[in-house]
């Protein structure tokens, strides 16, 4: 709905997933016969979640790990990983130090140039343990190192960064040519963020397997107060979910997958993510909360430590349990940070859906309305 907030000026009413809630439907199901598994091209797996490609969230063992619980543990190829032999030294300064020196700090830290070398040792650490290998980059370091990406054996290719598109403007000619650059690879590759039905278009013309949708809306990022860009993500999913079903007519049936990136902190945001339309959802906090996770207790993103307009910050989230307990259970705490996708195959049972598909038909009501 519009609405004129000044002569000549509108805007469009958006809602967050706390803003809308699930409608159980007149039948319901057993969870134990309630699917939540998804495929992206020619991978399945047993839980629609990508783990962001966050130094907090992802290591080598913890994609490992995640990728045998039925997950996807995408690797941040611009991190520390990348960076240094032993990359614990600079993790465990980092959740020790003041907050008042964090960010010149993790700028200092990450200024180390990243080494193709280490890009093809982690991959193959990855590989070796038999799970599905995926890998993310910048589209500012994509032309520069995704030969070295392919060449090291990645299964599906992240281009992920605070909004990105198919179309950049520019005086040089250093921009990223998405469309060229993606058909000319032999993997599946997922890109984003975008927020809207025309970003997203873009990005499915230009050949995505799948799009990342939201930007600003992650717990540990800034970008709403520093760059005043946010878009409120139920709406921003059901929006690029209705430009996949227009794609889907004018591709002659090229389904791209519908990820929700951003504001995904608690099990019932995934089932309304889902119920919005997302085949998926990429999650960082709540993983940086496992036991086993390498931010020992912190959580930040590669926006904290941005050498010129840093948009994100170092938080504190804790540790409530292992990677297994936070992703399958069992809980042991009752806000919806544990057992994620056993809450979401209960959501799904409840409101009668047997799988992922279906479960995104499901109706949603907003509060108050």
């Amino acid at each position: 709905m519009d609405i004129e907030i000044a002569p000549g000026k509108r805007a469009r009413q958006a809602f967050s997933f706390d803003d809308i809630a699930i409608v159980p439907s007149r039948r319901t199901r057993n969870p134990e016969d309630v699917s939540t598994a998804w495929q992206i091209d020619a991978y399945k797996f047993e839980i629609p979640m990508l783990a962001a490609p966050m130094d907090s969230v992802v290591s080598p063992d913890t994609a490992i790990a995640i990728g045998k619980l039925g997950g996807l543990g995408v690797l941040n190829l611009e991190g520390l990983w990348t960076r240094y032999d032993d990359p614990r030294i600079p993790l465990g300064e980092i959740a020790s130090m003041p907050d008042k020196h964090a960010t010149r700090r993790m700028q200092e830290i990450y200024s180390a140039p990243i080494r193709p070398e280490l890009i093809k040792e982690r991959i193959k650490t990855i590989r070796d343990a038999g799970v599905t290998v995926a890998a993310s980059l910048s589209p500012q370091r994509t032309a520069e190192l995704h030969k070295a990406v392919i060449d090291a054996g990645v299964d599906i290719f992240v281009i992920r960064g605070t909004t990105v598109s198919a179309e950049h403007v520019g005086n040089d000619e250093s921009a990223l040519n998405l469309k060229k650059f993606i058909y000319e690879l032999d993997v599946p590759v997922i890109v984003g963020g975008v927020a809207t039905a025309t970003g997203a278009l873009h990005l499915m013309r230009a050949g995505a397997a799948g799009v990342l949708v939201g930007f600003g809306g992650g717990a540990a990022h800034t970008t709403r107060k520093v760059l005043g860009i946010e878009v409120p993500m139920a709406s921003a999913v059901a929006e690029v979910a209705a430009a996949r079903r227009e794609y889907l007519d004018e591709s002659g049936g090229r389904y791209v997958h519908v990820i929700a990136d951003g504001s995904v902190g608690r099990s019932g945001d995934i089932a309304k993510a889902i119920a919005c339309g997302a085949d998926a959802v990429m999650m960082g906090s709540p993983l940086a909360k496992a036991f086993e996770a390498p931010g020992l207790g912190w959580h930040w993103g590669s926006e904290a430590h941005h050498q010129e307009l840093p948009r994100g910050e170092r938080v504190n989230v804790g540790t409530v349990g292992s990677i297994e307990e936070i992703l399958l259970g069992p809980s042991h705490t009752s806000d919806g940070s544990m057992n994620l996708f056993g809450a979401l195959r209960r959501a799904m049972a409840t409101s009668g859906y047997s799988d992922v598909k279906a479960f995104q038909r499901v109706e949603v009501i907003i509060h108050g309305a």
